[in-house]
This record gives C-alpha cells, structure tokens and sequence, in this order.
C-alpha cells in the first residue's frame, strides 16, 4: 500500500467511526474475513474517506442523501444504521421524518412506509420518540 492509500484508511476508519459509531465498526471489522477483506478496504478508503471527507457538502447533507438513496434502492439492511448515523449527524427526528416523508413522493409510498417503520424502530430503540 502506498502512503496515500494509508492516509485515506486512517480518514476513512476515523469518519467512519464517527458517523456509525465504534460498536458498529468494531462488529464489521471484527467479522471481517480473508474473502471479505478487500471490500472492507474499498469501503472504508473510497466510501468514508474519499466521499464522507469531501469538503462540498456537510455530513447532515450527505446523511439526508443517504438516507434517500437507501430508500429508493430499498437497502432496507443499512437503513436503521444510516438512521442512527442521521442523529449522530445532527439530523432531528423531524428531520428524518421530512426526508423520509419526501421519499413517498419520488421513490414510492410502500418504500416509504417501510422506511418510517423502520425508523420508528430505531428512534424508539435510541429513546427519542
């Protein structure tokens, strides 16, 4: 590995952290595997450090998009994570909810009733409604 590509493992492990929180990062690194190693890499030096670090938009922004694209890809999996990493941005409940409610419109009601089902559950789970 070259010096950049450590250098962007480092910013990727520290925002990657900080948005998802360790006990998430901890369980994904920990059950990473020989097969798997190498797509954990990608994610943590592409997705979390060369986007997340990007100085364009700020986190909340990119949480709000996240949360968008999930819905309309309908990741259903990496929802509930991406909420919680939504609060840890900064986003409000009403928030979430406004993006959330927007998806109805341009990616489906079904989607987004599952989307606030899911939401509720992680809000509820975190104490904040």
């Amino acid at each position: 590995m070259t010096d950049r590509e450590d250098q962007h493992r480092e910013d990727g492990t520290t925002v990657r952290r900080e948005v998802l929180g360790d006990t998430h990062v901890d369980r994904a690194v920990a059950g990473t595997t020989p097969f798997t190693a190498d797509f954990q890499d990608l994610v943590t030096r592409y997705a979390w450090s060369e986007i997340w670090t990007r100085p364009g938009l700020d986190r909340r922004s990119r949480s709000m998009i996240t949360l968008t694209a999930l819905v309309a890809g309908g990741h259903w999996e990496e929802l509930a994570m991406h909420v919680r990493a939504a609060v840890r941005n900064g986003l409000s409940v009403d928030e979430i909810g406004e993006v959330l409610l927007q998806t109805a419109v341009y990616c489906s009601v079904p989607s987004a009733n599952r989307a606030f089902a899911i939401a509720q559950e992680v809000l509820s789970e975190e104490g904040l409604v």
